[in-house]
């Protein structure tokens, strides 16, 4: 009999995909002469060259998928650089135009200017375009870096300029294929709720509890009070049934309908489980379950779910 996965193998499934993920990616290190230092005994003892770079040969990475960086956290990186130097090297694609691009350790980058360093420890990869913005999406999704909205511009980046399926993208970055649409169409919501997004008004999980409603001002008014008042997730599901339901015209002027308890909860559940808005119809335990989708990516991904291939 099949048991449900644990939270924590559920975790370590994830850390493997991803992992998985950037060995596809990672091609042998370009084997060139250069200055290795202590630092870089592990990267020696995997094959890989390390070369002391001077900091004006590198550029930033075009595909960073960061919007901002944490200033305190870069001034207490300076420090520690300053002391102990630093301690893993940063990853640039050949030099073009005299210059190295940066594909990971932007972070490391900057911070070593800020602490006085002219050099840093560097591997270098001949990767495409593509590969530098997976590994800076995977990079920054092992290390929780991105917010919401910066993960769902760095996805829909990889779709719009390498025309990758939500299928592809979720297989190269362990990501589940829902999980990837549901990221895709926050790129789809009103300016006002990308701001709130932005500035980490709003979780992924509110927002994603928020998007079952239909109209573009309705989902701006509800972001925005529960960016104000800090609305619970839970507290979100109530006020987001009770508003579908009157837009439905579930109510009469005046009347409420009833709906049992545990129709509505199997709806929520089901909402929150395909992403979509659904709506049950139950008349003494006979009815319809309706799926609601807005676009093809919706249908092809709630399809997907329902063969188990979400």
């Amino acid at each position: 009999m099949l048991t449900e996965k644990t939270a924590v193998e559920r975790v370590m499934d994830k850390r493997r995909a991803l992992g998985r993920g950037l060995e596809s990616l990672l091609p042998r290190a370009v084997a060139e002469p250069g200055v290795v230092d202590i630092q870089a005994q592990a990267a020696r003892q995997a094959g890989q060259e390390v070369l002391q770079l001077k900091l004006d040969e590198i550029v930033q990475n075009p595909y960073q998928t960061r919007l901002r960086l944490d200033q305190n956290y870069l001034a207490e990186l300076a420090a520690s650089i300053r002391t102990h130097g630093v301690l893993q090297p940063v990853t640039v694609r050949p030099p073009k135009n005299g210059k190295y691009a940066l594909i990971a350790g932007e972070c490391r980058w900057k911070a070593s200017s800020m602490a006085g360093k002219e050099t840093i420890p560097a591997i270098v990869r001949a990767v495409s375009d593509q590969q530098s913005l997976e590994l800076t999406i995977i990079e920054n999704l092992q290390r929780q870096d991105l917010n919401c909205l910066e993960q769902a511009m760095a996805l829909e980046r990889l779709s719009r300029e390498f025309q990758l399926t939500q299928e592809e993208i979720a297989l190269k970055t362990g990501m589940e294929r829902s999980t990837v649409g549901n990221y895709l169409r926050l790129m789809r919501l009103p300016e006002s709720v990308q701001e709130l997004l932005a500035q980490d008004k709003l979780s992924f999980g509110q927002i994603k509890t928020i998007m079952r409603l239909e109209e573009r001002e309705l989902i701006s008014r509800v972001a925005l009070k529960t960016a104000e008042e800090g609305t619970s997730i839970r507290e979100l599901e109530e006020i987001v049934f009770n508003l579908s339901v009157l837009a439905a015209g579930g109510r009469e002027p005046g009347q409420k309908r009833y709906i049992d308890p545990n129709v509505r909860q199997a709806q929520t559940d089901l909402e929150r489980a395909l992403g979509v808005k659904v709506k049950i119809r139950d008349t003494k335990g006979r009815g319809s379950i309706l799926l609601q989708y807005r676009n093809l990516e919706d249908f092809d991904r709630v399809v997907g779910m329902l063969k188990g291939k979400g």
